[in-house]
């Protein structure tokens, strides 16, 4: 995956959503923990791993793609945020015995704790956590590099159509 990539872009994309809404003096970062906290949960949602009281299938892959890449734009929001440079982020997935459900809750806990820090290390757990999910709900680097480029066109239509 190329990291660098995707943090000069999502540093762009902040940058004019920033510049647009006056936002330049404002600390973001609990807002953005929140907003990324509210995406995985979207994503939970669309994989539906935790409803067991239904028989209906999870979203197609395309969908669930579509709602993991819009938490990686969090995830890249809050490392700028934190000054992370590209240099400094690992991205080896870890290695887990746990289910989807199990990871998921790993992901909000793993945030929880980046949140009280804001340290590198524990940045590097959402990171790592994160692309376990993505291994467990059978993504690819691949398909989550090319999905990010393209919600990142998205991102920029949805500002000039004042989403």
């Amino acid at each position: 995956m190329q990291l660098g990539k995707l943090f000069e872009m999502q540093r762009a994309l902040d940058n004019h959503i920033e510049d647009k809404h006056g936002l330049q003096n404002e600390d973001l970062f609990d807002r953005k923990v929140l907003a990324l906290l509210v995406e995985i949960g979207e994503l939970a949602n669309e994989t539906r791993c935790f409803k067991f009281w239904s028989v209906k299938p999870s979203s197609t892959k395309e969908v669930v793609l579509e709602e993991f890449v819009d938490g990686v734009h969090f995830i890249l929001s809050l490392g700028i945020e934190c000054g992370f440079e590209t240099e400094q982020i690992d991205m080896n997935d870890e290695e887990s015995l746990l289910n989807v459900t199990e990871q998921f809750l790993f992901v909000y806990e793993r945030i929880s704790v980046f949140q009280k820090s804001k340290g590198l290390a524990d940045y590097k757990q959402v990171i790592s956590s994160y692309l376990h999910l993505a291994s467990l709900l059978g993504l690819t680097s691949e398909e989550i590099e090319r999905a990010y480029f393209h919600k990142n066109e998205v991102n920029y239509q949805r500002q000039q159509n004042n989403y």
